[in-house]
């Protein structure tokens, strides 16, 4: 990262890291912009775009987070390490306009509501604003659904000009009050789930890809699954462990190591991780599970986790 960004630390979604943008994202953010189905949509994006709109608008966000009105985070695919869009807000008064966009190779998966949802946490819970708003153009359908799901209301709607578009517009306006953004997090389903922490004879551990059609797919996590009503975790992790696995393991030699506690915006999650070293059969991936990997403590920071699973890596290695 450029060392003359803002000093703001990145934030971890299910597939993004929200980070400050910075000038070797020039080419990037070009690339995504210099596009006329990213420009028709929007307010204030110009068309053509080129590098130095892309400067101009990295040099904007150090500015905002530089004066404290505001910041400007990069959405950057956790996966692939590729900038895929942008998301923040201008502050003002206890309130903030919020904005973002996703590059439309990204279109339609999810990826502007999982942006949002960290920002409007970032906007309540750190920053303490009590309401936040946002502009959308009435034909952007698609950044429409994205406020409603986040919990945004419509309240009303504006005409403004838009420079880059030379004419004016009706704007609709949606508000999203801190009381209202409460109520919904409260809401939000309490998933737990037991993880097994597999060691092989050569103390290597194993972890599992997740595969395509799942949330978070292509991230490696630490095996086990949801617990079912009436289950204790080391039992829902037994039956796991065969079901995914295709090995027995016997819930008295399961041993708790910690656990993962993690805020995902739309779940919280619980996690116990549990090690085991005896089990009958050989593990093999079940019922449409992805890859298998028998990683040593020292690699397993080398592969790419969903956040709930990232910080428990240092524990293990201190641990074995």
């Amino acid at each position: 990262m450029d060392p003359t960004a803002p000093d703001w630390p990145a934030l971890d979604t299910e597939r993004l890291r929200l980070r400050p943008l910075a000038g070797t994202d020039v080419p990037a953010i070009t690339h995504l912009l210099d596009d006329w189905q990213m420009a028709r949509t929007t307010s204030t994006i110009p068309f053509p775009y080129d590098r130095r709109d892309a400067a101009a608008f990295i040099a904007e966000s150090r500015r905002l987070s530089a004066e404290g009105v505001g910041l400007v985070l990069g959405a950057e695919d956790r996966l692939s390490g590729r900038l895929i869009g942008c998301v923040g807000a201008s502050v003002s008064k206890g309130s903030g306009e919020v904005g973002y966009w996703i590059g439309r190779d990204w279109w339609g998966q999810g990826y502007a509501t999982e942006a949002v949802r960290r920002c409007l946490r970032l906007l309540f819970a750190d920053f303490g604003l009590d309401r936040v708003w946002l502009s959308v153009l009435p034909e952007n359908t698609a950044s429409l659904r994205v406020a409603e799901k986040t919990g945004f209301a419509r309240t009303g709607n504006q005409t403004v000009t838009l420079p880059a578009r030379g004419r004016s517009a009706d704007l609709d306006i949606l508000e999203l009050s801190r009381a209202r953004w409460r109520r919904l997090r409260e809401a939000r389903p309490f998933l737990l789930v037991a993880a097994a922490l597999l060691i092989d004879a050569q103390g290597c551990v194993l972890l599992a890809r997740r595969p395509e059609g799942k949330s978070m797919a292509g991230f490696w996590e630490f095996p086990g699954g949801k617990l079912r009503a009436g289950e204790s975790p080391e039992e829902a992790l037994a039956r796991e462990l065969d079901e995914e696995l295709g090995i027995a393991v016997s819930p008295a030699r399961l041993e708790p190591v910690t656990f993962a506690s993690h805020d995902y915006d739309r779940f919280q999650l619980l996690m116990p991780l549990f090690a085991c070293r005896q089990w009958r059969g050989r593990p093999w991936s079940r019922e449409g599970q992805g890859a298998l990997a028998w990683v040593p403590p020292d690699r397993l920071a080398d592969y790419p986790m969903p956040p709930a699973d990232i910080p428990l890596v240092a524990r293990i290695c201190d641990w074995l």
